[in-house]
């Protein structure tokens, strides 16, 4: 097959032969049209490749780009070397996979025409036109040389995956671009999110177009039929320890049974099995290697496993070789080709990054992958044929599950990305073309820890040792106690701590030293990658070290102590003190309580230098919402020394009990070292009583009868006339209380018993004068009958709803009946607003009618009262006439004997 492509026509310049690589590739039918769409921007283009997994993207686009720059440089720029395409993959395996299989197809070394840089690793040379990196190798090298003056094109691959690395790139490549002109830069979507990637790299004007977003390129899809199958498991996925044994279990036995089933149809079907994580990778492997027949064969695929078990992972069946189960995490999602592969079980979850700002955690938390997740990591199984997936879940799971993955600076720790924007001389990524901006208060919090760190200045310009933090391929937070903690228990030492927290390792019962004890030793198999990470930290810690040992740091620290000292200096706010009674549960300085895993080697400790610390339910939380994943023991001396800027002395009062009393404490962030009895100062008194008032209102003073009964005659004067009559709910009182309360929560911030006030004064100092006058006729306190007896007015309790919410109640006067013969019209106050409605009670007190309607009532029921009532108490009066008949208390003997002396 000829290609109307660069690399095709036999002219000298072939630097890849595209037809023979292409062979097979659905790709390869769309570089015609990538050729164009390139070659009308003329030196520099831009584009977005949208294409499905498998149809071979990321094989055939950076060769293409390779050969398109090798016929428009002129001699000169031959003489003086081949062209640099730099190609990201999101994942280290991914990159080295994707070098490998170019060079294969290409029929080179591998290092040679194509090559790699992964962390730690690099197999590349000055013959290298292709360099499949990591997004992060590419941001370093960004802040070294802003202008990537010997890169010519830039491939992002896998964009929809949304990782902050790739996000952050994309941003700042567009800058580049706008100084370079001749840089060709394309993005590469597995989705069909491509416009939003298009609108943000925009096009040159060039004489044939004005600019614009980058154009699109489609790509068919290369998959084969594929057979969807459900099989959930009855029961749930998550319990309150993360993945459930048994899901894990039937996940297990649901590959086995399908694998088997495949093999009888296709003796060369291997298997795919998605899990969340590398805990579950190998929970999950080793019950298959108890269920499967004899010969064959289970490999694991995550991140903590070596380099060379990685590539046999992703590398395709020997001939005549054994069939294969390849049990992953999402790492084979989309950015790699496991050859081989017509069977995917999928259990529906993934790993995500979250960050808890309220307890200051961040980590990686199991959540239902997303439905283009779902669906990429089914098409593994149809790229080379056709194929099958079982997702062990239900449709109406699948249906719920959000559509595509959350992007990674949504809910990440941004302190990395903050210090690369600071270098990059957009502090907060102000002005940078990004996908999604950083939530502004992740950000904030990320740009305040830099500026704990010197790493920027207020303003938040980098400074020069922020630079120097930006170079080491760590946290800040990390690459800052490198280089303080190698001044103090050596580069060496400090090197194998900051490796040790920055790799992906799981620490045995969270204890960090029983970790690093066993990678020195090498009988853990990774034991040669730390080495290897832990050996270059060291050079980057003697390569960028002052020699200065800073001033508040210990010189004496033992070989014993470093990681949790390297640890605390990294972590400050993670340094953790034993809850007294409880040996798992720890408090941090932060504030946050986490407990130990259940039987943690470091239980009992009493200080621990946490790296990380993650939420979690159930046992291994301890009750506390939270678990510490990793750790290492700390003494007091060093936990103070590490945290210098969280020791803090100060007098806390509290008010208990009915007054304030105050100790003097010396704390470490949240952590209380010591505490002693004192005189509360009148302003710790005050703060105190301020906060007693905003958690418990007004209900620490209580009310009373007369404070309850003022209050709420102004509660009825302020809803009827509204201002100047005061507000006096709940709220409203609490809002002001420095203009009525501030003497008498003086009295008690300086030793005053609370019980001692009486609100009734306080409250007398919101009447508005000179309405005041009149506040006994609007709303009296009683209110004389006909008997002449004053009775008590109940004014309804005061509603905390605003006035619009209820309708004020109405005032009550509970009196005797006999007392208001010859009463013809109901009293009305305020101003004749609101009339009182009368509870008119038997001789012996209790109720016999409710009215605000006095005359009405005379008129119609007391005739039916009488004649139930007259019987029952025939001593006082019941006359068939109560418009005349003399209103009185007493009873009729006493009444004819006159009034009483």
């Amino acid at each position: 097959m000829a290609f109307p492509v660069p690399g095709n026509r036999d002219n000298g310049l072939v630097t890849f032969r595209l037809d023979t690589i292409g062979k097979g590739l659905v790709f390869a039918q769309s570089l015609a049209n990538l050729t164009a769409a390139l070659e009308r921007q003329g030196d520099g283009g831009v584009a977005v490749v949208q294409a499905p997994p498998g149809t071979g993207k990321t094989t055939l686009v950076p060769p293409l780009l390779a050969n398109l720059l090798a016929e428009r440089r002129s001699h000169s720029e031959r003489q003086a070397g081949h062209p640099r395409v730099v190609v990201t993959q999101p994942r280290r395996v991914a990159a080295r996979s994707a070098a490998r299989r170019l060079a294969s197809l290409d029929g080179s070394r591998l290092g040679g025409r194509v090559g790699y840089t992964v962390r730690g690793e690099s197999k590349t040379g000055k013959d290298t036109v292709v360099e499949f990196v990591t997004p992060g190798i590419l941001l370093r090298r960004l802040l070294s040389d802003p202008g990537l003056e010997d890169v010519h094109a830039v491939v992002l691959d896998e964009v929809h995956e949304r990782g902050l690395d790739t996000d952050l790139l994309i941003g700042m490549l567009a800058e580049v671009r706008e100084l370079r002109g001749d840089l060709t830069l394309i993005a590469m979507s597995a989705t069909l999110d491509a416009p939003r990637f298009a609108a943000l790299l925009e096009q040159s004007g060039t004489a044939h177009d004005d600019g614009g977003p980058a154009p699109v390129l489609d790509c068919p899809s290369a998959l084969y039929p594929l057979e969807v199958q459900w099989a959930p498991s009855g029961e749930h996925r998550l319990n309150d320890r993360g993945v459930a044994r048994t899901f894990l279990d039937h996940v297990a036995r649901t590959a086995a049974t399908a694998h088997g089933l495949a093999l009888a149809a296709n003796p060369d079907a291997d298997a795919l099995v998605f899990l969340p994580g590398a805990r579950e990778v190998s929970t999950v492997a080793h019950r298959l290697n108890t269920l499967v027949p004899r010969g064959v064969e289970v490999l694991e695929l995550h991140g903590q496993i070596g380099p060379d078990a990685q590539d046999r992972a992703v590398s395709g069946r020997e001939p005549g070789g054994p069939p294969r189960i390849i049990v992953s995490t999402s790492l084979a999602e989309s950015s790699l080709t496991v050859p081989g592969v017509r069977l995917v079980i999928d259990s529906g979850l993934a790993r995500e990054p979250r960050r808890d700002s309220g307890r200051g955690m961040s980590g990686l938390v199991t959540v239902s992958c997303s439905r283009a997740s779902a669906e990429q990591r089914a098409g593994r199984a149809a790229r080379q044929g056709p194929g099958a997936v079982v997702r062990c879940y239900d449709q109406q799971a699948f249906a719920a599950a959000p559509a595509h993955q959350t992007p990674e600076i949504s809910v990440a720790d941004l302190t990395g990305a903050a210090l690369v924007l600071a270098c990059w001389g957009a502090p907060g990524g102000l002005g940078l073309q990004l996908p999604d901006a950083p939530p502004s208060g992740t950000m904030d919090e990320a740009v305040e820890v830099l500026r704990e760190l010197g790493a920027v200045a207020g303003d938040g310009s980098v400074t020069t040792l922020g630079k120097a933090l930006a170079r080491i391929p760590a946290d800040p937070r990390l690459a800052r106690a490198l280089l303080d903690g190698a001044a103090v228990v050596g580069a060496r030492a400090a090197a194998e701590t900051v490796a040790l927290v920055a790799g992906d390792q799981r620490a045995p019962g969270a204890d960090l030293t029983a970790l690093l004890t066993s990678l020195r030793s090498g009988s853990d198999p990774a034991a040669r990658r730390f080495a290897e990470e832990a050996k270059r930290m060291e050079s980057m810690a003697r390569q960028e070290a002052s020699g200065v040992v800073p001033s508040q740091l210990p010189t004496d620290v033992t070989a014993r102590e470093a990681p949790g000292f390297v640890v605390a200096l990294a972590f400050p706010d993670r340094v953790a003190r034993r809850v007294a009674g409880d040996g798992s549960t720890y408090l941090l300085s932060s504030g946050t309580r986490a407990g130990l895993p259940a039987g943690s080697p470091l239980s009992g400790h009493e200080w621990l230098a946490v790296s990380e610390v993650s939420r979690a339910q159930g046992r291994d939380a301890a009750g506390t919402g939270a678990v510490i994943r990793s750790a290492a023991p700390l003494s007091a001396e060093l936990a103070q020394a590490a945290a210098p800027d969280l020791m803090v002395t100060k007098v806390q009062a509290k008010f208990d009990q009915g007054k304030v009393t105050a100790r003097l404490e010396r704390c470490l962030g949240s952590i209380v070292l010591s505490s002693t009895p004192v005189r509360p100062s009148a302003e710790a008194g005050r703060q105190a009583v301020g906060e007693a008032l905003a958690k418990t209102g007004l209900s620490m003073i209580g009310w009373s009868t007369a404070a309850d009964a003022l209050r709420r005659r102004l509660a009825m004067l302020h809803h009827e006339l509204g201002a100047p009559w005061p507000d006096v709910r709940e709220a409203s009182l609490l809002a002001r209380f420095e203009d009525w309360l501030a003497p008498e929560l003086e009295q008690v911030a300086t030793g005053t018993p609370v019980k001692s006030i009486n609100l009734a004064e306080p409250l007398r100092r919101l009447l508005p004068w000179p309405e005041a006058a009149r506040l006994d006729s609007l709303a009296p306190e009683r209110l004389q009958v006909p008997s002449g007896s004053r009775v008590r007015i109940d004014y309804p309790e005061v509603s905390e709803k605003g006035p619009e919410e209820h309708d004020g109640g109405r005032p009550v006067v509970a009196v005797k009946l006999q007392e208001c013969f010859g009463w013809d019209r109901t009293p009305l106050l305020v101003d004749g607003r609101v009339p009182v409605l009368f509870h008119l009670l038997s001789p012996a007190g209790r109720p016999l009618a409710v009215t605000d309607d006095l005359a009405s009532f005379w008129s119609g029921p007391y005739a039916q009262v009488r004649a139930e009532m007259r019987g029952r108490y025939p001593k006082h009066p019941w006359p068939e006439d109560p418009w005349t008949a003399p209103a009185t208390a007493r009873t009729k003997n006493r009444m004819q004997s006159g009034p009483a002396t």
